[in-house]
């Protein structure tokens, strides 16, 4: 009896002797395939942690053209962006069509950790400064009914810096001069060429023209972007504001549309908005501008990551 222990022992041993030897041979055999146990494998491989197999590049920036995407930097990687905007087409030749003025935003992204980024900005409308923390809350990954999206959250406070021009006549403190905003990017990567995002978003501002406006804005985003080659995709988003909240004669919802190209290290991308400002106060609660009225802006943005830590996911 006692020698038909030690033999089953031996066995036992050379079977897992065995199963290790031909994993390290063949990497891709199917016991590497995240909850799949070969015929022959260890019966400890069955014990190994999952690894979801998660979605990446569901956009090609943190931005889709003025809205945050879902994408985040990776931990101790930094981007420097400039955003750019001429004036409106409706210009006419004199102003060759806008290109004589000029609007523009510079931002320095940095991330904290794979799943928390930070970023400062400063805009020329209305000489903005701006802070943001977004954090990551859910990852898609492939097959993952727990996962089937990615979603962040966004918070933004901005502090305009222009010269109050009525100050002998109604008071003005710092605080009237705080605008925050909170968001939700909810993203779906269908296939390779096609993502989703719906952008739930609220945006308070500590003070208003008029008591008939709303100190605190609620719209709903979408946007997305349809990738055409490796490097070149199509891009849009649009916000509508719910009814009875801004002045409904001088507000149009923010629509623009634009191309992303990468090269290399840089996402350039080419647009067309409705909206001068941009960070979120500006675009959702202060577009004046009409599609339909030619008041359309050509603009551009241009994004340069700087790769210290890991690359992003």
């Amino acid at each position: 009896m006692k020698n038909r222990f030690i033999l089953s022992i031996i066995l036992i041993a050379t079977n897992v002797v065995f199963a290790q030897t031909d994993t390290t041979k063949n990497p891709t055999a199917v016991s590497d395939v995240p909850g799949l146990i070969a015929e022959d494998s260890s019966m400890l491989d069955g014990l190994e942690d999952y690894e979801p197999d998660f979605i990446t590049n569901t956009f090609k920036g943190n931005r889709l053209i003025n809205s945050h995407s879902i994408e985040m930097l990776g931990k101790l990687n930094m981007d420097y962006r400039i955003s750019h905007r001429f004036g409106t087409l409706d210009q006419g030749a004199y102003n060759l069509y806008g290109l004589d003025q000029a609007y523009q935003r510079m931002s320095f992204s940095f991330g904290l950790t794979d799943l928390i980024n930070i970023e400062i900005g400063r805009s020329s409308v209305n000489k903005m400064y701006d802070a943001t923390v977004k954090w990551k809350l859910m990852r898609q990954a492939n097959g993952d009914k727990k996962r089937p999206l990615s979603i962040v959250y966004v918070a933004n406070m901005a502090v305009q810096t222009l010269i109050n021009t009525n100050a002998n006549y109604l008071p003005y403190y710092f605080s009237n001069r705080l605008y925050y905003t909170h968001q939700l990017l909810i993203a779906k990567k269908f296939n390779e060429k096609l993502s989703i995002q719906i952008m739930p978003t609220i945006v308070h501002r500590n003070l208003v023209d008029s008591f008939q406006y709303k100190n605190t804005v609620f719209s709903i985003g979408a946007g997305g972007r349809y990738k055409l080659t490796r490097k070149f995709a199509i891009t849009g988003e649009y916000f509508y504001v719910l009814p009875n909240q801004i002045s409904k004669y001088n507000y149009h919802n923010s629509l623009s549309l634009g191309v992303d190209i990468e090269t290399g290290g840089h996402v350039f991308q080419l647009h067309f908005t409705n909206s001068t400002g941009m960070n979120e106060k500006g675009f959702i609660t202060e577009t004046t501008n009409s599609w339909l009225k030619n008041q359309i802006h050509f603009g551009f943005n241009i994004s340069r990551v700087f790769y210290i830590g890991r690359k992003k996911n």
